[in-house]
């Protein structure tokens, strides 16, 4: 088995197993249609052997196959920097309503201690 093959079986895998976590209601499909994308890509660029092979030559990559993984790495280290945009916006989305109820459980507290005054 060559690297070629190596890579549609992993393609093919991949594009399978983020199918299933879509059925599974493990992965939202707004972010699978992304790594199905990026399966596809790699299952035809395994597939044509002569069109990665023609990449390679542009980019002066000596061995072909390895522009198969530079694709997958570039394509990774983005969407770890997305994840990682996305993440921030949530951390400080979580603080903002962390401080709100803090803010709204004691002016609770204080209605409630003015309402015992009160009565008292």
């Amino acid at each position: 088995m060559d690297v070629y093959q190596l890579a549609i079986l992993f393609s093919v895998g991949f594009i399978l197993i983020v199918l299933d976590l879509v059925r599974r209601r493990r992965l939202k499909e707004k972010y699978s249609l992304l790594w199905i994308f990026v399966g596809l890509l790699m299952l035809v660029l395994s597939t044509f052997r002569s069109a990665i092979e023609h990449m390679a030559a542009f980019f002066h990559v000596y061995y072909a196959p390895s522009l198969l993984f530079l694709v997958g790495l570039v394509f990774c280290f983005s969407l770890i920097l997305h994840v990682t945009v996305v993440l921030s916006r949530l951390e400080d989305r979580v603080v903002r309503l962390a401080q709100e109820a803090a803010i709204l459980r004691e002016e609770i507290e204080q209605k409630a201690v003015a309402e015992r005054g009160n009565k008292g």
